[in-house]
């Protein structure tokens, strides 16, 4: 897995040598040019693969349109533009945030991730995964096997004004949430204040925590709440039953 995460899902880096430079850079060319130009005609191609560059770096992190704005040297709106391209053919994933619009909790700013592991490693030039770096990469493959596994799921991130956070959320009609946190290790700490935060406001609903290396789902007391440990694919029948239920 660890190796999946560095290269990344694309076959020929799979394989390959997950930092082959000129091959991630060829890539990103090969995407301007048949997809971009042919879809959407842009003509700023510095600062669209600046935009590419910025959000690999970043991935995983609150977006700000006006913070690239300068880097890229267009206008927010632009950067707005260039956003919804690369979202619209799938190079990123726009994750906006779950509320009820309380003003405790951050209703706008949306994070932004990168559609492949292996990009974000090599943007922010990771040769060796240290176990922070798992983390951030494993969420990221957690979010993409969700979009995979289940096409058209809405899935959002919560954060209130006081910094609690929950990785992602599942809203479902008629029911609480699904709060999900992802983490590398089935021994990696949770953040129970968090996760009381976000019960306190939408109370019931499934609490789940999803590691590489969970054979058999558990449950234990985080933050007061009891809390099941699983594996990606029980995560998602998790969900599709409860869905469904």
């Amino acid at each position: 897995m660890q190796h999946r995460l560095a290269a990344g899902g694309l076959p020929p880096f799979l394989l390959g040598e997950a930092g082959a430079a000129a091959d991630r850079q060829e890539w990103v060319d090969s995407y301007w040019a048949k997809d971009i130009q042919e879809l959407f005609r842009l003509e700023r191609r510095h600062a669209f693969q600046r935009l590419i560059e910025l959000l690999m770096a970043g991935s995983g992190g609150i977006f700000d349109a006006t913070r690239c704005a300068a880097p890229m040297e267009v206008s927010r709106q632009t950067v707005n533009n260039y956003l919804a391209v690369l979202e619209a053919t799938r190079v990123a994933h726009v994750v906006r945030p779950f509320s009820s619009r309380q003003s405790s909790e951050i209703v706008a700013a949306p994070k932004v991730y990168a559609f492949d592991t292996g990009f974000v490693a090599f943007f922010r030039s990771w040769r060796e995964l240290r176990p922070e770096d798992l983390g951030l990469l494993w969420e990221h493959f957690v979010l993409n096997e969700m979009h995979a596994m289940m096409p058209g799921v809405d899935v959002r991130y919560w954060r209130d004004k006081q910094h609690h956070e929950i990785d992602f959320v599942i809203p479902v009609r008629g029911k609480a949430p699904v709060a999900i946190e992802c983490k590398w290790s089935a021994g990696s700490d949770v953040d129970g204040r968090s996760l009381a935060s976000f019960r306190h406001r939408y109370k019931g609903g499934l609490d789940l925590v999803v590691a590489h290396d969970v054979d058999r789902p558990f449950t234990a007391t985080v933050g007061g709440l009891r809390v099941t440990w699983v594996g990606l694919t029980d995560m998602v029948t998790r969900l599709r039953e409860y869905a469904r239920s």
